[in-house]
């Protein structure tokens, strides 16, 4: 959870900085700071439980981690 936590604070920044630089607006950038990554961040995490519970599928299946993917 702490590379998750680390991640969501390197991704406001950056979300942040971007919807500044691209509208010269603290309020929007701000939104954007907020929404975006919240909801990636989330996404994030859910992605590395699908990823670790298909690697561990994958051991079985002579190292491919999905089956059928060399």
């Amino acid at each position: 959870m702490a590379k998750t936590a680390t991640f969501a604070v390197l991704h406001f920044t950056v979300a942040f900085s971007v919807g500044y630089a691209l509208t010269g607006d603290i309020v929007i950038g701000g939104a954007l700071a907020l929404i975006e990554p919240a909801l990636n961040t989330v996404a994030f995490h859910y992605h590395e439980k699908a990823w670790n519970l298909f690697s561990k599928k994958g051991d079985s299946a002579e190292g491919a981690a999905i089956p059928g993917v060399a």
